[in-house]
């Protein structure tokens, strides 16, 4: 009898989840597909550009996820400061656990501890392996922009934690990022310029840039408790004002003793962006799952703030700074670009 349930109750799984894939597949073909050469190809869902590869997690996530009280989510723009937020609030969180000296970011990747809720995979198990118990403090990231976001993160107080960058220095760093995810899967590569242009039109990863960034900062406006607005030109200039900015706002500000102790500055030096480059977890190997090539190495280039004079002509930079004034001014969102 009880096996006879068991098969019984996997068989009404089984169809759900088939049920399930079978509308998200009728969704994504209804779905229009961007022409430009930049690779993965994208569909419009929502009036965002999402890479195909990932948007069956993303449509699962946002239909079936259900938030628990002490959940963190990292989010980002692509190429925004992603990997050393990801270790920063990592270090922050499970301090406690562990030292610098026997820290796990010394054997896994950032993107490991704190993976993406899109390159997760098995879309019928997505929901399943994110089930924990409530008082558990969950890590997870995302560039999911927020009107995308499930029901039971938005119409609650879950804590978000939201990292952009100048789009000048976006564009750029972007652009490096995918030539060599094109390389890594001998693909043909693009010019700066086709870049730039596609950036431009807002058919990029997840954008368009200047609708991702303003989403969550009208959320942050009205609701600062939710969302914490970072930027990672101030993440460079004051990394240690950030962190216990950032631990304030999870929870689990640094005690007296810790600061006296130098804890602050051990995370600090410990997620600096030359101390993750260099250690060897970073620098061979792809970034699981393995629904994306992407070599760890790819993560890690140069972090600077003002790259973009290195490679924008003096015409790009004065269309995307009209672009910006345009869509973020009337926000009162301005970047440091040099």
């Amino acid at each position: 009898m009880a096996h006879q349930q068991l098969s019984l109750r996997f068989a009404v799984v089984s169809s759900e989840e088939d049920d399930r894939e079978e509308a998200i597949d009728e969704l994504i073909a209804s779905l229009p597909i961007s022409k430009s050469p930049i690779r993965p190809v994208h569909s419009l869902s929502q009036n965002f550009w999402c890479p195909i590869l990932v948007l069956p997690n993303v449509i699962a996530f946002r239909w079936h996820f259900e938030a628990k009280e002490k959940d963190i989510l990292l989010v980002s723009n692509p190429k925004s400061g992603t990997t050393r937020l990801k270790a920063l609030v990592f270090s922050i969180v499970n301090r406690s656990g562990f030292d610098i000296s026997n820290t796990s970011l010394l054997t896994s990747s950032p993107h490991d501890l704190v993976p993406f809720i899109e390159l997760r995979e098995c879309v019928s198990n997505l929901m399943p392996e994110l089930d924990v118990p409530a008082e558990q403090r969950r890590l997870f990231s995302t560039h999911i922009p927020y009107p995308y976001l499930p029901e039971s993160v938005r119409r609650s107080d879950r804590r978000i934690i939201y990292i952009c960058r100048n789009p000048l220095d976006t564009v750029v760093s972007s652009w490096h990022f995918l030539l060599e995810m094109a390389r890594s899967e001998d693909q043909p590569g693009w010019s700066l310029e086709e870049h730039f242009e596609t950036f431009c039109r807002g058919e990029v990863l997840f954008g368009p840039f200047w609708d991702h960034i303003t989403g969550y900062w009208k959320e942050c406006l009205e609701r600062p408790h939710k969302v914490l607005f970072l930027k990672y030109e101030d993440l460079k200039e004051d990394t240690i004002g950030q962190l216990k900015k950032v631990a304030e706002f999870v929870g689990l500000p640094f005690a007296e003793e810790e600061e006296e102790g130098g804890v602050i500055e051990e995370i600090t030096k410990m997620c600096s962006l030359n101390t993750l480059k260099n250690l060897e977890v970073n620098r061979s190997g792809k970034l699981s799952p393995a629904n994306t090539v992407v070599e760890k190495r790819s993560f890690f280039r140069k972090g600077e703030v003002g790259d973009w004079v290195d490679h924008l002509t003096p015409s790009m930079v004065d269309h995307l700074n009209s672009i910006m004034q345009e869509k973020m001014s009337p926000f009162g969102l301005q970047f440091k670009t040099c």
